[in-house]
């Protein structure tokens, strides 16, 4: 929201301007910024006589696009204060990064649907509450909490979705859960279109979550779950139920394959260390999950700083995620690797190309914005497209002994990047031509740089996923997907035999777009 000192001894003073004496009164007493906007922070001393000037200690907002915002509300849109709104939205992915990890483990040991349903309290309760913060720090401190609730909601329901389907549906289901994810995005920009008010938005957005208890009643626990977790009556049930709804006859003896562990293998993340293949690939993996979550979530928030209708920029932004998702159907044709580097490569070059924008278009210019939003949203298309496929990509790099653990750390930098983003997306504050695309910059290059990085790594498209750590480390840099009619897959036996643990979708990450 843009401010300007209030003009000393004009109570009634506003952003717009009233009139013809209004104006003139703005500028005998308001200096211009480096922008060549007027000041938010100073007042001439003695009116145009000299150019001596003093802070302000009042200011007046511009209402036209938000009658409350949580900035001006708090005081957080003057000068010395602003520093308050990014740490605001890095407390809420510092929640996130909480809540992935404690909500996770909650899953694992109490169940999907009871951590569902107490990420949906929570997220219900203290996002009501929010709207209701008389100042700052109780505002952060239940953002944090909704920031671990939305983690440990989105995380839940996206594993009892992939756990409720087959193997050959988790891409369709995985990426269907997406759409829905974009589609939040685009409901959102509505309520924010029709309300206008931070508190009421905040309302909007938190009151329909305590709907989703009802859940509780019609969905059903996963069954793969309750398996590994010895509960092999329940789990029948569930499955007989579901095959009934479906028409489909089970034998009798549903489980009679399943057999108790004889023998675990275990690894322990000090292993890549000694493993220099390994480790480059991890590395290169990790900075992946920081660069593509801090590129996601930056470009979303600087959807403000672009110019012309912020939400119409919001809702493009939220819209062409729905494409890059589609591009993600084809990756277990054309593999990982390919699509993965085409959007990375897309988005950053879209990125970095609003340099030339800054340097030659004229700022003056209403329709220069448009090259902006334009730039902004192709970037947007190849980061979402980055951040759906890099999940498979690079659970299929680690290795089985290890994969849970390196999931894990990579959601770690996947919520570093995250709190880096609004940090970044601020970067529009720098004086000068460059200032509007600073942000952009940072995030095209490191866009680019870890596309180009990746082309290190290997294709996992139709190859055997590594089971060991010397696996992985027999394959080589730049290795591609194996050629038609290659024979990639160990015999396997006859009579495989399974352990509870196969029948579960245990992954600690699930899904970091939170």
């Amino acid at each position: 929201m843009t401010i300007v000192c209030m003009i000393p001894g004009l109570p009634n003073d506003t952003y717009a301007i009233q009139g013809a004496w209004h104006e003139l009164l703005i500028n005998e007493t308001i200096p211009l910024g480096s922008k060549g906007d007027y000041s938010e922070c100073s007042l001439y001393s003695n009116f145009s006589y000299t150019n001596a000037t003093y802070s302000c200690d009042k200011w007046v907002y511009d209402k036209s696009v938000f009658t409350a915002t949580f900035a001006t509300d708090f005081g957080l849109a003057n000068c010395g204060e602003k520093w308050k709104i990014a740490t605001a939205q890095i407390v809420f992915m510092a929640g996130v990064l909480v809540g992935a990890f404690v909500m996770g483990a909650l899953s694992d040991a109490i169940g999907r649907k009871p951590t569902l349903i107490i990420s949906v309290l929570l997220q219900g309760v203290c996002g009501t509450a929010a709207a209701f913060a008389p100042e700052y720090y109780s505002f952060i401190v239940l953002r944090f909490f909704v920031g671990s609730a939305t983690a440990g909601l989105f995380m839940t329901t996206f594993v009892l979705g992939m756990e409720l389907v087959g193997p050959s549906k988790r891409m369709i289901a995985g990426i269907s859960i997406e759409y829905f994810f974009a589609g939040g995005l685009i409901i959102l920009t509505m309520v924010g279109y029709f309300l206008r008010d931070w508190r009421h938005i905040e309302l909007a957005v938190s009151v329909p979550s305590f709907a989703y208890i009802l859940y509780w009643w019609f969905v059903p626990e996963s069954a793969r779950w309750l398996l590994a977790n010895g509960k092999e009556d329940k789990a029948e049930e569930i499955l007989r139920q579901a095959a009934k709804v479906n028409g489909k006859v089970l034998p009798e003896k549903l489980f009679e394959q399943v057999a108790e562990d004889e023998e675990e293998h275990h690894g322990s993340i000090l292993q890549i260390f000694r493993s220099p293949r390994t480790l480059v690939r991890t590395l290169i993996i990790f900075l992946n999950w920081c660069v593509v979550s801090m590129v996601y979530y930056g470009l979303s928030l600087n959807s403000g700083n672009l110019g012309g209708d912020i939400f119409l920029n919001f809702f493009l932004s939220g819209l062409v995620e729905f494409p890059a998702y589609c591009f993600c159907f084809c990756i277990d044709k054309v593999g990982r690797k390919g699509p993965h580097v085409f959007g990375m490569l897309l988005g950053g070059s879209a990125c970095l190309c609003t340099i030339f924008v800054a340097l030659y278009a004229d700022p003056g210019d209403p329709n220069t914005r448009w090259f902006y939003i334009a730039l902004s949203i192709v970037g947007k298309l190849g980061a979402t497209m980055g951040f759906a496929i890099i999940y498979v990509w690079s659970a299929e790099l680690y290795p089985t002994v290890l994969r849970n653990s390196l999931m894990g750390f990579s959601s770690t930098f996947a919520r570093v990047g995250g709190m880096l983003a609004p940090v970044i997306a601020n970067m529009v504050t720098f004086p000068g031509a460059i200032g509007r695309s600073a942000a952009l910059i940072v995030f095209g290059a490191a866009t680019v740089f870890v596309a180009l990085l990746s082309i290190l790594l290997p294709e996992t498209a139709g190859r055997e996923l590594p089971e060991t750590i010397d696996d992985a480390e027999k394959v080589p840099f730049f290795s591609s997907a194996p050629k038609a009619g290659e024979d990639t897959e160990k015999s396997l036996p006859v009579e495989p035999k399974y352990t509870k643990k196969d029948f579960a979708y245990n992954n600690p990450v699930m899904e970091d777009k939170v």
